[in-house]
């Protein structure tokens, strides 16, 4: 296996006939399915370069890419609060995920995160410029829809979402 490509965040890798990406450092990512007790799923919209609009997804990180050696749960316990301004009480693991595994090695740590508080504003850091929505799990395909509509991207982790809220 031959690197073809390195980045601050990617690799690309080749091995044969196959090309794949990975993450740099081998960094994984943290996902947070968070609702509310008032049945409420916390979103997030944010720009993405590689579609040239914004993705509505669930709230998430990369894993130690600040801090050598965080863990999973801290960093998704990290980025709710970066970006979306909610603590969590109870933090359940759901486990690994892999996002495309005929391109690329990532994966990720999926949690719930239950008994939330707002705490912050959320946004994220400044060039994430992460918008927050609060939408009503039973409203949430319509919401989707809605959203779809207007030409925003859906990450595919709200299709596991629908299933697990």
């Amino acid at each position: 296996m031959s690197i073809e490509w390195r980045g601050k965040y990617l690799e690309v890798h080749r091995e044969g006939t196959w090309e794949f990406a990975t993450r740099a450092r081998n960094i994984g990512a943290a996902v947070i399915l968070a609702r509310t007790d008032a049945n409420e799923i916390v979103l997030v919209e944010q720009y993405r370069v590689p579609f040239g609009r914004t993705c509505i997804e669930l709230p998430a990180g990369l894993i130690g890419d600040e801090t050598a050696g965080e863990d999973a749960a801290t960093s998704a316990a990290r980025e709710l609060h970066e970006e979306t301004g909610f603590t969590a009480i109870r933090w359940e693991p759901l486990g690994e995920f892999a996002t495309s595994p005929g391109m690329s090695n990532e994966s990720f740590a999926l949690f719930r995160a239950t008994g939330l508080t707002r705490t912050g504003p959320g946004g994220g850091t400044p060039q994430e410029a992460i918008t927050v929505h609060i939408v009503k799990i039973d409203a949430l395909a319509d919401w989707l829809a809605a959203a779809r509509a207007r030409g925003a991207v859906i990450d595919c982790r709200l299709v596991v979402a629908l299933g697990l809220v």
